[in-house]
């Protein structure tokens, strides 16, 4: 007698197994398969371009952040020098009222040239006013004044200089802007 081992009944393919790998009878199946393998791939090809697209974004976005960061780091500075600017403007204008100071006057106007210099050395520029067109942007108001040699809402004088670092303003020029006088006496917007 031979020793054969026994098969259990699930473990037997059957006949029908033989014919799902048998291309003339399962085209249908296959075909379905295949279709959605395709579309699988389709799908995941989609994913991965999105990912890279989005990846791009981000790197785009981040390096434009970085540019903006790096471009304005000196606004805080710049705000902090602007005084200064400011006081030695004033120290000018005392000096020339003045009939003694010739030499003081001389060295203030290197040391604020000097200063104005380093500024635009750093991109941050005088905001031009006087006989300006008034621009709410760039000039802040603090007086109106009726004047009819020249159009409403000109800048008549500057009375502190405004600075931008680049577009950004720094501190908006304050200025007193012109107004239409009235015919009775009383000026008018």
């Amino acid at each position: 007698m031979v020793n054969r081992p026994i098969q259990e009944p699930h473990d037997d393919p059957g006949p029908d197994a033989f014919h799902a790998n048998d291309p003339a009878s399962g085209e249908e199946s296959d075909g379905g398969e295949l279709e959605q393998l395709r579309a699988d791939l389709r799908e995941a090809t989609n994913r991965v371009l999105r990912a890279q697209a989005d990846l791009e974004n981000y790197r785009k976005r981040a390096r434009r952040e970085l540019e903006e960061e790096r471009r304005y780091a000196n606004l805080p500075l710049l705000r902090d020098l602007l005084p200064v600017v400011d006081n030695i403007q004033r120290a000018i204008a005392a000096a020339e009222k003045s009939t003694d100071g010739g030499g003081l006057l001389d060295g203030i106007r290197m040391v604020a040239s000097s200063l104005e210099a380093t500024l635009a050395r750093h991109h941050c520029q005088r905001i031009a006013a006087l006989h300006q067109s008034f621009d709410p942007a760039v000039h802040e108001a603090i007086a109106q004044q009726p004047a009819g040699d020249v159009p409403p809402h000109t800048v008549v004088a500057v009375a502190q200089d405004g600075y931008m670092l680049y577009d950004r303003v720094v501190r908006p020029a304050q200025v007193v802007v012109s107004i239409l006088p009235a015919t009775d006496g009383t000026p008018t917007r």
